[in-house]
């Protein structure tokens, strides 16, 4: 199912107020519609997808390349039309290693239905995990371009992936970041920034809206407090599911027994949300 035009429009329009709003919010990260359809109906204002979370539902390990673009761009299509909020993906290195493809990436992205994405700087390649800054940047500005050519707002979001492959250079990071930021991105996300005080230290070294992946040492006040004005779970719900679901297999095989049951969601309330 392709959009309609105004309705991208909406969620587009919808999608960049909520970074211009005066408060952080959380923008949940659904694996496929089910997942998509439940979140819709519990509050929150927009989703992302997650490409650790695609990987796991085709029973794949996360890593770069390991899910192709029509595999990521099919999972966006189908929680796109599982829900009426603006949806963001995940779309790795831009699944491209020239400016065009990048570019194309972005168009497909938009067919899809979404109304914002990422772009991240890391290789995949183990020996040389981050791309040089000049060719970040250049990849940044042919995603920028492509995003601006849309009908619609489309909010693109630059990672600087450092700390995320075991760089821990803050101040690479942060010049990667305020060079994206003059290319054109949207929002910034460094992944797995070592605590609070770095986390400030970036959002005070950009004007830009910046994206942080919650961990349980953090509350909504706390990164709020900070500078951070999207917080996102990124594998985080996928993972809670897959935790559930082998604590619960693990007491019918270790202990034969089912009381796991007693806080399932109801049969006709699983009905009802997917309705």
């Amino acid at each position: 199912m392709q959009l309609q035009q105004d309705d991208q429009y909406r969620r587009g329009t919808a999608f960049r107020a909520l970074h211009a709003g005066p408060d952080a919010f959380v923008i949940p990260n659904p694996w496929d519609a089910g997942s998509a359809r439940i979140l819709s109906g519990l509050g929150f204002a927009a989703l992302a997808t997650t490409s650790a979370g695609i990987a796991y539902g085709l029973g794949l390990p996360d890593g770069s390349n390991r899910v192709g673009r029509d595999e990521a761009l099919d999972n966006a299509r189908a929680i796109v039309a599982a829900t009426t909020l603006p949806v963001s993906a995940d779309l790795e290195s831009g699944y491209a290693d020239d400016h065009a493809g990048i570019a194309a990436t972005i168009r497909l992205a938009a067919e899809a239905g979404l109304v914002g994405g990422s772009i991240e700087d890391a290789t995949g390649r183990p020996e040389a995990p981050i791309r040089p800054l000049a060719e970040a940047v250049e990849r940044v500005s042919a995603a920028v371009e492509a995003a601006r050519a849309l009908p619609f707002p489309f909010m693109l979001t630059a990672r600087a992936e450092n700390f995320l492959y075991g760089v821990r250079d803050l101040d690479d990071t942060i010049t990667r970041l305020r060079a994206y930021e003059a290319a054109g991105a949207d929002v910034l996300y460094a992944p797995f920034l070592p605590g609070l005080d770095a986390i400030e230290a970036v959002c005070s070294a950009v004007t830009l809206p910046v994206n942080v992946v919650a961990t349980p040492a953090f509350t909504v006040a706390g990164l709020a407090a900070r500078g951070v004005r999207r917080i996102s779970l990124g594998s985080g719900l996928a993972r809670s599911a897959l935790g559930t679901l082998i604590r619960d297999a693990r007491q019918i095989t270790e202990q034969g027994t089912f009381s796991f049951l007693a806080d399932a969601l109801p049969y006709p309330e699983a009905n009802k949300v997917m309705s």
